[in-house]
């Protein structure tokens, strides 16, 4: 069946209004991690309004629309968790009700990333009214919970849990207009210290946990800013780009970027102001390349000669999560987001790539505005952060692909804001892509780099 894809976007296009509303409607229901009831029902009733086959909201939160009765389920996924707005008077205007112009809207959430979550909906219901929906394929949006907090535990819930495993997904993550078929992983580690305190005035008869904690900090800060050259004694995570270091996995690495790491929070026990600290611990952020598994994550933080210097004294460890959910439900897992590749030659991955050549032309389509930098990027791509396909690929291999509105220099920072022309190309994209992907020449093989998953 051959596309009208001038029709697909003039479809998208009538829906403009609908979709600002829409999006505007769950920036104004705060939705921080495990406080999302509100706009869950949001998005509930909008999907119930359009005509959904079946709403469901399920045992950990996520809300879930279908449309089509096939047996297949191609999915498309946006969470609907943000991060709070940190410090007020950071922001311009209230981040909650927010303004739009002829271009933008503004607030919390809109590219991070409820706006994908409003064209994904409406894709859906385009699919139905077009007859799009792939014979014996079953379109499934979901608008899923504490991405922010835990990303992927919510797809972890869904597969294990829910039973459902679809043929692939397409993440609404923003994308600033490139197709994106990998990003980095991630892990959350903490280092604890141990100390003796005593009485500050005779600091001599303690053991100062703290002091430990920041010679430590400056072996963690070396190994993100170092070198890797032969008289560099702690070598910089860089050295995975480097053959030498990383035979296998270097050239997925290169397209990945350099792992990272920073300390991102720091805790210490005291008796008093006036004592020796007896504890002291930090969380570090760990983003990992192609080429490293959390348990290499793990082995090279306790080989830093700070941590071998104070011995049993030191503990190094990963991060678990178990906050509950709105609903109440508890799902326990590790802090550990697998990295993932897909090969651009994927069907999947290709529907997305023929689909946007065919409504938008090869290149990445800009937003009007100076905080948008899509110019000059290639079309395919990857993500710089990381998202719910740390879970969906990363840890069960189903393929993802990401296409979202917005921009990823946009996320977790003050005055956020989205594009309105984003959001009908998002929804005219995954219209089309949708319609492609069966008629594409499918393989079993599409993954080009994947981590060691774990036993959780």
């Amino acid at each position: 069946m051959a596309l009208d894809y001038a029709r697909i976007k003039e479809a998208a296009e009538g829906h403009r209004e609908d979709l600002t509303r829409c999006l505007r409607a769950m920036i104004a229901c705060p939705s921080e991690s495990c406080e999302e009831k509100e706009v869950a029902h949001c998005i509930q009733a909008e999907m119930e309004k359009l005509g959904f086959d079946k709403v469901e909201i399920d045992g950990l939160g996520n809300v879930i629309g279908w449309m089509g009765e096939g047996e297949k389920i191609i999915a498309i996924d946006g969470h609907i968790d943000t991060v709070g707005i940190g410090n007020r008077d950071n922001w311009e205007n209230d981040p909650y009700k927010g303004y739009e112009t002829d271009e933008i809207i503004y607030g919390r959430g809109g590219s991070d990333q409820e706006g994908g979550v409003a064209s994904a909906v409406y894709a859906a219901k385009m699919m139905k009214d077009m007859g799009l929906i792939p014979e014996g394929y079953r379109i499934m949006v979901v608008g899923s919970v504490q991405e922010e907090d835990c990303d992927g535990m919510c797809w972890q819930y869904i597969v294990n849990k829910d039973g459902i495993r679809p043929e692939f997904v397409i993440s609404t993550e923003p994308t600033d207009g490139g197709i994106y078929r990998g990003h980095r992983g991630r892990m959350e580690i903490r280092v604890d210290v141990h100390g003796i305190s005593c009485h500050g005035s005779a600091p001599e008869r303690g053991d100062n946990a703290i002091y430990k904690m920041a010679d430590i900090i400056q072996n963690v800060r070396a190994l993100n800013e170092n070198d890797c050259e032969d008289a560099t004694e702690i070598k910089g995570l860089v050295k995975m780009l480097d053959p030498k270091f990383n035979p296998d996995h270097y050239e997925d690495a290169r397209f990945l970027g350099r792992g990272t790491c920073t300390i991102s929070q720091i805790y210490f026990t005291s008796p008093s102001r006036c004592a020796v600290a007896d504890s002291c611990a930090i969380s570090i952020d760990r983003r990992m390349t192609a080429g490293e598994t959390w348990e290499s994550c793990l082995d090279e933080i306790r080989a830093l000669p700070a941590v071998k210097k104070y011995g049993d004294d030191v503990k190094v460890s990963m991060y678990m999560y178990d906050r509950p959910s709105w609903t109440g439900e508890v799902y326990e897992t590790e802090c550990y987001f697998p990295t993932w590749i897909n090969k651009e030659s994927a069907a999947h991955v290709k529907a997305l790539v023929e689909a946007h050549k065919a409504l938008f032309g090869e290149e990445r389509i800009g937003a009007p505005s100076s905080m948008s930098t899509r110019e000059g990027r290639p079309l395919t791509d990857k993500w710089t952060f990381s998202t719910n396909c740390v879970s969906i690929q990363g840890r069960y291999g189903i393929p993802c692909v990401g296409f979202g509105p917005g921009a990823e220099s946009q996320a977790h920072a003050p005055n956020e804001i989205t594009w309105k022309d984003d959001l009908v190309t998002c929804a005219a994209l995954y219209t089309a892509a949708i319609a492609l992907y069966p008629t594409m020449e499918k393989t079993e093989d599409v993954t080009q780099f994947r981590a060691e998953a774990s036993e959780i």
